[in-house]
């Protein structure tokens, strides 16, 4: 049985990312919320696109006010008001100021802006009160970005500020990585949908409803193949239509050592490499990872299929999902930094046990204290079978092999993902 850890550096070895080249699209800057950006994006603007103000004030030379002050002011005439959005079209001569307001461009001859405050009016002129910096409260032009240079990297996630970004670089359109598709069913004779009426011993699939949640929040495509009974010859026709028309196949269930544990031994069957087949850890130790030498997909992909075979209780689901399929999902989608999961480690405000033999996920919620983050528990049984508590925590504790206690206080290693950022 391999260490969680082994377990995962053989997992994410298994990816390659998407091909920059073939596995791309363009899209309208609208639908780019939450893309990976494809290529390096360059602007032939310059941030600022030139001189303007950062102030209410007048635009001056620098060389008329310098020796300004309360006891003695420096009187210039105003020759032109200038709001956002106008072209200045005179040159400041000596003794000269502008009214200028906040981004609007700096006339030729200024260098410098006074704010108002620290002016008096009269008429059309002005008293200047104060002796200000050389080029106080001017943007010089690609003094933010200068144009040509890279803007944008290839490989991040683009969210509002990236967004904002390229719109102001009139983008309107970008190419981004196509979504990662993601095949997922569920198995077992004693599943029904939500809408089926429960007899006795049936229980809902809700894990497939969890796993498409997981598998659209970290961008990818949720392929649906629905529910599908402990019968190996339905089982086998629908893992080879998962694997020819997806990058990452999951289904959840029948990977145990059951009479109606099935999976492996289709997969066997199907001419499969089973990487895994059992992980020390608690939930989560049936985990199945396989991948297809000889496979058909209408779309090219760098690789072949990735199949997990995820346990059926659903904590053990969403758990070995967070640890193992989402770091693959953002690699394989074209994340640059690899989406590798990171860790953190914080105070834990409750007493935490495992037996030790295994690495033991407890979940709960991460709340900042005072500044300080803690780990919260969730609250009722922690059975992998449990899913009602599982609700609204955002955070997973680890403890390590042959750690049996962490007392309240002490700090604890807490999986951080995309999926559980937010805290509170």
């Amino acid at each position: 049985m391999l260490s969680v850890r082994d377990a995962a550096d053989i997992i994410f070895n298994l990816v390659q990312p998407l091909d920059p080249q073939q596995d791309t699209e363009v899209v309208d800057l609208f639908a780019a919320n939450g893309r990976i950006l494809a290529t390096p994006v360059t602007s032939p603007l310059d941030f600022p696109h030139w001189d303007n103000s950062a102030m209410d004030g007048y635009a001056v030379r620098y060389e008329d006010v310098h020796n300004a002050s309360t006891e003695q002011p420096v009187n210039l005439e105003i020759v032109e008001e200038i709001p956002a959005g106008y072209q200045p079209k005179l040159t400041l001569q000596p003794g000269q100021a502008a009214r200028i307001f906040t981004g609007a461009v700096i006339p030729q001859g200024a260098d410098t802006v006074v704010m108002q405050e620290m002016t008096h009016r009269e008429d059309h002129r002005v008293l200047i009160l104060t002796t200000p910096q050389l080029g106080e409260f001017v943007r010089r032009k690609a003094s933010y970005y200068q144009a040509g240079t890279q803007l944008l990297p290839a490989g991040i996630k683009l969210t509002a500020a990236e967004i904002a970004v390229l719109a102001a670089s009139q983008c309107p359109q970008i190419r981004v990585y196509r979504r990662p598709r993601v095949a997922i069913f569920s198995t077992g004779d004693e599943l029904v949908t939500v809408n089926q009426p429960l007899q006795p011993g049936q229980i809902v699939d809700s894990n497939q409803y969890a796993l498409a949640a997981l598998v659209q929040q970290n961008g990818a495509e949720a392929i649906l193949l629905g529910i599908v009974k402990d019968n190996p010859e339905a089982l086998q026709q629908t893992i080879k239509q998962a694997i020819t028309n997806a990058d990452i196949v999951i289904s959840s269930g029948g990977v145990s050592v059951g009479d109606y544990d099935y999976v492996d031994k289709i997969l066997d069957g199907l001419g499969a490499k089973i990487h895994i087949r059992a992980v020390a850890m608690r939930p989560g130790k049936p985990l199945t990872v396989a991948t297809f030498s000889n496979f058909y997909s209408p779309v090219p992909s760098p690789q072949s299929p990735i199949y997990f075979g995820l346990p059926g209780n659903p904590a053990a689901v969403l758990v070995t999902f967070w640890r193992f399929v989402q770091p693959v999902i953002q690699k394989l989608g074209g994340i640059a930094e690899g989406g590798k999961p990171e860790f953190m480690k914080v105070r834990s405000r409750d007493e935490l046990r495992s037996d030790g033999k295994r690495e033991t996920y407890i979940w709960g919620r991460l709340h900042l204290i005072d500044g300080v983050y803690e780990f919260h528990k969730a609250g009722g049984s922690h059975s992998s079978g449990n899913l009602i508590n599982l609700a609204q925590t955002n955070a997973l504790a680890v403890l390590p092999v042959d750690t049996t206690l962490i007392p309240p206080g002490e700090k604890v290693d807490i999986l951080l993902s995309q999926v559980m950022s937010h805290t509170t």
